[in-house]
């Protein structure tokens, strides 16, 4: 997996950093920023927005990516998210799955408050993944015989 760095990776974390600041987290305290680069280049920021029925929130990673969609956005290049702790948060299970169904190849990076960087690929934190090709029908197996007792 080739290393985000450079311009980007900077444009990415201030955009990941600054977006935590305006998360809506009254109940956990937790401020959580997400961007991503979309295929067409642009940064899109996200924060998380929690809700007083817990089901009803949404993480800082989707919240950028359906602003990217929203904005007319079908690919992720990269995805960058900050958490306000002393090691590298990775995304969640439902984030993980959003990322995959716009960005399978894309390199995610987690930082932090403290020197370590979470750099790891889709594939790592969800192996196996559903996506877009398991929807699409495959010539029919033939049906299995059972054995009887």
């Amino acid at each position: 997996m080739p290393k985000l760095s450079g311009p980007v990776c900077r444009r990415l974390a201030t955009a990941a950093r600054a977006a935590a600041a305006r998360a809506y987290a009254p109940y956990s305290k937790f401020h959580v920023g997400a961007a991503v680069l979309a295929g067409s280049g642009k940064i899109y920021a996200g924060c998380n927005v929690e809700n007083a029925s817990y089901g009803l929130c949404n993480c800082a990673e989707r919240t950028a990516i359906f602003s990217a969609v929203a904005a007319g956005e079908t690919a992720v290049r990269a995805v960058v998210v900050y958490t306000p702790t002393a090691t590298p948060t990775a995304p969640c299970g439902a984030c993980r799955q959003v990322i995959n169904e716009f960005g399978p190849d894309a390199p995610v990076v987690s930082l932090c408050d403290g020197p370590a960087r979470l750099e790891t690929t889709l594939a790592d934190l969800l192996p196996d993944a559903f996506g877009p090709a398991n929807l699409t029908p495959k010539a029919a197996a033939p049906a299995r015989r059972r054995r009887s007792a």
